[in-house]
């Protein structure tokens, strides 16, 4: 499996993954997006520290996203955040939890942080267990956090300390 930074020639299907409901799931919003407003949605990355990558198998077969960008707290400062999605297919076969892994070593070997998030619909049991097997621990509920589909809902935030990664899980390895 390979991550790797969403390029020019990627633009098309990633806006279609954006537009689709069955890529981006039931507990996440549906955006309706041209390829020209994907382009300068990533051109706008740099403003908002956010970096956009395709999560691609070995044979280079374009299987989902992921994306780290900040989430600015006022007394906290910034705090590094993730989310993913998988085209339906391939789900539930280890991607995405090797996914996390690669991003998570990645962020801690470049950046000076103490921990990266991520916030998950507290319905999404499949996203539960992605951050759990990666080493995330839930550290609570935002009850009535957002609203999808008609409906408030509670979201999860879980999240990886520093301290418990200690060491890279995957970028060192050599298989």
């Amino acid at each position: 499996m390979n991550l790797r930074v969403v390029e020019k020639g990627d633009l098309p299907l990633f806006a279609e993954w954006l537009s689709s409901l069955e890529v981006l799931g039931e507990y996440n919003s549906l955006r309706q997006v041209s390829r020209l407003e994907t382009e300068k949605m990533l051109e706008n990355d740099k403003a908002y520290e956010t970096k956009d990558f395709v999560i691609e198998k070995k044979d280079g077969t374009k299987i989902g996203f992921m994306v780290h960008f900040c989430v600015l707290h006022p007394f906290c400062g910034k705090q590094l955040e993730i989310g993913y999605s998988l085209v339906p297919s391939e789900r539930g076969k280890g991607y995405c939890t090797e996914a996390v892994r690669i991003m998570v070593d990645y962020l801690f070997l470049s950046r000076d942080t103490m921990r990266v998030q991520a916030s998950t619909d507290a319905r999404n049991l499949a996203s539960h267990k992605v951050l759990e097997k990666a080493g995330f621990k839930k550290d609570g509920t935002m009850r009535k956090y957002f609203f999808l589909r008609g409906e408030l809902r509670d979201v999860y935030v879980y999240s990886i300390l520093r301290e418990e990664w200690k060491e890279p899980k995957i970028l060192t390895k050599t298989s």
